[in-house]
């Protein structure tokens, strides 16, 4: 049976309000860590881990979940379960003593919601994806390189949203941001088409597939290369800057840049990545992201002044974002070649977990090797690393990845259904 198509707009539009809504309340986090709860840096590290890991390392989870009761289902709980991280985060503040523990299970929940609803959401957009009518031999940006530029876009606006409203007091972040949540899930419940309500023989056989498929296991571990290295934006970039003198306004004016290079170079990239072949445009991505390593490398042994550091960060990221913008939306676009008939959910999910785990992992060797002061570049040889090796594994693995004719991709039976 063939499941009901949803209109591409409600799902771009529905990524970027998840960013605002997310953006507008987690960035705030370590800071009320610190100032109400007292926390050192240690332990704001490690809740914030925490949660990084409920949402990253359950991906898996949520994927089979939506291959087993459909993307439509999962979505809506992962809206309600980020509606009641968010109103326990303002519980644990409104407590006569502000109440620790309960933060931390906000956090949690904040996380769960996005290993429900982003699993979902991709195999949406890969299903939409497979029924775009054909180019005509033109390239074209995927629906995934949209969904990044979305995505981007909500992430540059929800930490607006939530610094006009943290005047207020972070209570009133944390329940303006449950109660966009809330509008989001009654908006996805009626726009997000039913399906057919029963599981089919495929869904039920097919739900763990990814693990037993070695080809995808091996891509999606190589390809947690490019998760790792653009996580750097938030960890070793920012230990580079910093040594600097003004090190928070450098830190606000890379990740600016890095939001100004993604609205601007996603698509072309995307279309570039099109014309060239995803095996091609996996090696490229890699190789820009080991590059910026690179330059990292030089900067941290070489760099002498406040200027020359800034330099070398902000080229290397711009290096990295460049090769996220070319590795990642075309992975997300092999994911349905690599399930072929079977629902994609868990692939999806695997996909994003691999690189949960190569993000939690790798971040404590990473911060560990960055306080070697004799070897200053050992972090960033050490993330390079995994680039160079995803950059000669994984296009090998894309290019034996056979293209189904669009008819077997269209529908993903059973992917939508409530």
């Amino acid at each position: 049976m063939r499941i009901p198509p949803t209109r591409t707009p409600v799902l771009l539009g529905t990524q970027l309000l998840f960013n605002v809504g997310f953006y507008a309340v987690v960035p705030f986090l370590a800071l009320v860590l610190t100032r109400d709860f007292g926390l050192t840096a240690l332990a704001v590290g490690l809740v914030l881990g925490i949660r990084t890991f409920a949402q990253q390392g359950l991906f898996l989870v949520g994927g089979v979940l939506a291959d087993r009761f459909g993307a439509r289902r999962v979505i809506l709980l992962g809206c309600a379960m980020r509606v009641a991280g968010f109103a326990t985060l303002a519980a644990a503040l409104l407590a006569p003593t502000p109440a620790l523990p309960l933060f931390v299970v906000g956090t949690v929940l904040t996380g769960l919601g996005g290993a429900l609803f982003s699993p979902g959401l991709n195999v949406l957009i890969a299903d939409a994806e497979a029924r775009r009518p054909d180019a005509g031999g033109r390239s074209r940006a995927s629906l995934f390189a949209w969904l990044s530029v979305t995505g981007e876009l909500g992430a540059v606006i929800g930490p607006l949203v939530g610094a006009a409203l943290l005047g207020s007091g972070f209570v009133v972040v944390a329940l303006s941001g449950a109660a966009l949540f809330t509008a989001i899930g009654l908006f996805l419940r009626v726009a997000l088409p039913p399906g057919p309500g029963r599981r089919t023989a495929r869904t039920r056989g097919g739900a763990w597939r990814s693990l037993r498929d070695r080809r995808f296991v091996g891509f999606s571990v190589v390809h947690a290369a490019d998760l790792l290295a653009y996580n750097q934006l938030y960890l070793a970039l920012p230990l580079h800057l910093a040594r600097t003198t003004d090190a928070a306004a450098a830190t606000a004016l890379m990740f600016a840049s890095v939001s100004v290079l993604t609205l601007a170079l996603q698509l072309p990239l995307s279309r570039w990545a099109g014309r060239v072949g995803a095996a091609v445009a996996l090696r490229t991505g890699y190789a820009l992201s080991a590059t910026g390593f690179g330059v990292l490398a030089v900067g941290a042994t070489a760099a002498t002044g406040d200027a020359a550091v800034v330099s070398a960060v902000f080229v290397s990221a711009g290096l990295i974002a460049a090769g996220h913008m070319l590795a990642n939306p075309t992975a997300l676009a092999l994911v349905p070649r690599f399930a072929a008939a079977l629902p994609t959910g868990s692939f999806f999910g695997l996909l994003a977990t691999c690189g949960g785990v190569a993000v939690l992992g790798g971040n404590l060797v990473s911060g560990a090797l960055s306080t070697w002061p004799a070897v200053p570049a050992a972090a960033a040889a050490f993330l390079a690393l995994p680039l160079v090796v995803a950059a000669v594994a994984t296009p090998r693995l894309a290019a034996r990845v056979a293209s189904p004719p669009r008819s077997a991709q269209a529908p993903f039976e059973g992917a939508v259904r409530d």
